[in-house]
């Protein structure tokens, strides 16, 4: 039975929490009253933006509106539903119906698609009727559509944070009719837009090259964006996109909308131009081999498609997806986040209990949080030695590791760190003994030669069986070890041979059903270990979503850890995620760039490290320390402040980012010098968000040891007005350079 996921389970929030949930139950109560006196009108309030629906005479639902929160309540009244979708007069009227369906007037990409029991494809969906609750941070609205020739329901779902000024929709779709219906489309919302020009920029990727913004025109005709991958299903075209109407999306001016949807697997973005110039853009599940069966009674849920909007450009938007992912979608996403060390640059799979040990000291000595066991630790028959054997056989290697997971965890506690570990229970190689005991646990074709991505293949999780087993990976280590402090979830690998065993002659479910398996996984460990910190790992950055962010703290943004792509990377994916889920480690990547440099750009999102300490000299060793320290200090404000980027790495040749508290009390300013040009002029940058009328004492902090700061701001007063319309002068023309700045 395909049901929706569970969302997990928040911690108790403070008391100002449920006051501000009292108010806004009221306010949704209130809005609820607005519905069922005027009937004909729904709308969604999200703070500074309206979605707006009416129904028609006829009993079907249009949009009507999509914007900026109108100031007059009486102008809602002059909003109709026939907008003159059409430029043929032979053509009946209508206007931009909500949930567009296969086989009726509407002659563009439909949301909804259905080839009913008895063959018939086409849908007329009539409005039965709204209801409307108070969720945590804002209120959900439910309209429900029905198909009057057939039994065929389909509830939209609108919740709107007005704080923040974010939605996010889904449907579901049931029927009562005597056989499996097919649905061949399913859309998580669709929404339309007028403007004069559109300009969308979306994020493609390969590994280690994530987060490359590509910007379009879009004209007359469709541009779909989509994946096939089936896992590490980002890691050619990223699941999220900017909108720039009338000109491409700014930072700081214009309308724009920021767009993500919720989906670990394939996806497929839709942005068609229709005939009279009007924007659809439709988000959904990719239905490339995915026509699926759905029983009566059944539920079908489509992945959540999460937006917000702004008048001011891109800058005010993330801000406000920062702040509302922190709050209600991000696990544990209002606590701490932890500092590491990481073994897997440093050692590879050649370590053993005693060498563990001694870089679990070494984390101490560093300052960080946690030591992270990495790849290799793993499997007895078939040793993990390289990426040829083990996985799916998560034994610790008895000769590697005398006294399993228990000791390591010993040694950690020991040395006075937590203990963190990686798995990638998703994946089995050939050689292993999982593979051996159950070859129709893989997917796998028959009858055809297997092809092998990095040497291993994905276990069916559609399959319940194999839900359990990955299950228990987690559950039997958690178990017998419950000091255990974090997981390293990867999946290095996409579908291929794509069969699946378990579904035999239902083929169009097995890829919704195999990622709906992975969530079914995630919330059972979630329901036992509710406060259990995993960060999501994908070859890098191929899995990066809302949804599967509801059960880890943070995700790896990419294997590629040199300092300058990482700037550009950060700056692409920080636009959609708050800092604190975006995993960043200071490593040996381009060694030619100093370990500061290499520090700082770390620092301006999760830190950690993933290097041998004793390969630095003793100047580089305490400034790590210190640098730590620092971190540690400015994490409230870095991880849970407001960021503003200043300068982009893909505009100039440097790259400044600044975090403000929320009282506005602190700052932290960061600066990088990339590849500037010879005698460049030199510019202030000038910051953001600061209390116009506060004096804030300028420091740079993170120097080397006995260094001290060239700055001119360095020590001096100035006001949040001046910094703010003047700025300072931290740019320079030195190549890899960098600067951090403490404003309080």
């Amino acid at each position: 039975m395909v049901k929706r996921e569970l969302n997990c389970k928040k911690p108790i929030k403070p008391i100002y929490y449920k006051m501000r949930k009292t108010i806004v139950t009221i306010a949704a109560l209130c809005l609820f009253a607005m519905v069922t006196l005027a009937q004909k009108t729904i709308r969604v309030a999200a703070g500074k933006t309206d979605l707006v629906m009416q129904v028609s005479p006829k009993g079907r639902l249009y949009q009507v509106y999509l914007g900026e929160k109108l100031q007059n309540a009486t102008d809602y009244d002059q909003l109709k539903w026939d907008v003159y979708a059409a430029s043929d007069g032979a053509v009946c009227q209508r206007g931009h119906e909500v949930c567009t369906t296969s086989g009726a007037e509407d002659f563009f990409e439909p949301a909804l698609a259905i080839t009913h029991a008895d063959g018939n494809m086409s849908t007329y969906l009539y409005f039965q009727g709204v209801e409307q609750k108070p969720v945590e941070g804002g209120a959900e609205t439910i309209i429900t559509l029905a198909d009057k020739e057939y039994p065929v329901t389909v509830k939209l779902h609108y919740v709107a944070y007005p704080k923040q000024s974010v939605i996010k929709a889904w449907s579901e779709v049931t029927h009562k009719e005597k056989a499996p219906i097919i649905l061949w489309r399913y859309a998580s919302t669709m929404l339309c837009f007028k403007s004069a020009k559109y300009f969308v920029t979306t994020y493609h990727s390969d590994w280690a090259k994530e987060g490359q913004p590509e910007t379009t025109q879009l004209i007359s005709g469709k541009k779909i964006v989509d994946t096939k991958l089936g896992t590490r299903a980002a890691m050619q075209e990223e699941p999220f996109f900017e909108l720039g109407f009338d000109a491409p999306a700014r930072e700081n001016e214009g309308r724009v909308m920021l767009g993500t949807i919720g989906w670990t697997g394939n996806f497929r973005f839709t942005f068609e131009v229709d005939n009279v110039g009007a924007l659809r853009v439709i988000p959904a599940i990719n239905p490339y081999a995915s026509d699926y069966k759905l029983k009566a009674g059944e539920v079908f849920t489509t992945p959540e498609f999460i937006f917000a909007m702004s008048e001011n450009g891109m800058g005010e938007a993330s801000r406000n997806l920062h702040d509302w992912a922190r709050l209600y979608q991000v696990n544990m996403g209002t606590g701490d986040r932890m500092t590491l060390l990481n073994n897997w640059e440093n050692t590879g799979f050649n370590f053993n209990q005693q060498s563990l040990a001694e870089l679990m000291k070494d984390a101490k000595d560093l300052g960080v949080d946690m030591f992270l066991l990495d790849d290799g630790w793993f499997a007895n028959k078939y040793p993990r030695k390289n990426d040829h054997a083990g996985l799916g056989d998560w034994e610790a290697t008895k000769d590697k590791l005398p006294d399993g997971i228990p000791g390591l965890v010993r040694d950690a506690k020991k040395a006075g760190v937590k203990f963190g570990i990686w798995i990638e229970p998703e994946m089995v190689n050939p050689k292993s003994e999982l593979f051996e005991k159950h070859p129709d646990w893989v997917i796998m074709q028959p009858n055809r030669e297997t092809y092998y991505y990095r040497n291993q293949l994905v276990l069916d999780i559609s399959n319940p069986k194999v839900q359990d087993y990955v299950y228990g990976i987690v559950d039997r280590i958690m178990t017998e070890n419950p000091e255990v402090a974090y997981f390293k979830w990867d999946c290095n690998s996409v579908i291929t041979n794509i069969y699946s065993p378990y579904h035999k002659k239902e083929q169009g479910n097995f890829y919704i059903d195999h990622v709906r398996g992975i969530y079914n996984v995630l919330t059972r460990i979630h329901e036992k270990y509710p406060t259990l910190p995993m960060m999501l790992c994908s070859g890098g950055g191929a899995r990066m979503d809302y949804e599967v962010l509801k059960y880890f703290t943070e995700f790896w943004c990419s294997d590629d850890t040199d300092p300058y792509e990482r700037l550009y990377i950060q700056w692409s994916l920080s636009k959609f995620f708050p800092t604190k889920t975006m995993g960043s480690h200071v490593t040996n990547w381009n060694r030619r760039t100093s370990v500061k440099f290499r520090t700082d750009v770390c620092s301006s999102c999760k830190l950690g490290f993933d290097i041998d300490l004793k390969s630095l000299s003793e100047n580089d060793y305490k400034f790590v320390q210190q640098a730590v320290k620092n971190y540690n200090d400015l994490k409230p404000v870095i991880l849970e402040g407001d960021q503003y980027r200043l300068v982009s790495p893909y505009e100039t040749d440097h790259c400044a980012i600044n975090y403000v508290s929320k009282d506005k009390q602190r700052a932290v300013l960061f600066a990088y010098d990339l590849h500037p040009r010879y005698k460049e002029p030199p510019m202030n940058v000038r910051l953001q968000g600061l209390d116009p009328m506060k004096v804030y004492t300028v420091r740079e902090t993170n120097l080397m040891p006995g260094a001290k700061s060239h700055l001119e701001c360095n020590g001096k007063q100035y006001s949040g007005d001046y910094l703010m319309k003047i700025g300072l002068n931290v740019l320079t023309a030195n190549e890899g350079s960098s600067r951090v700045l403490v404003l309080e």
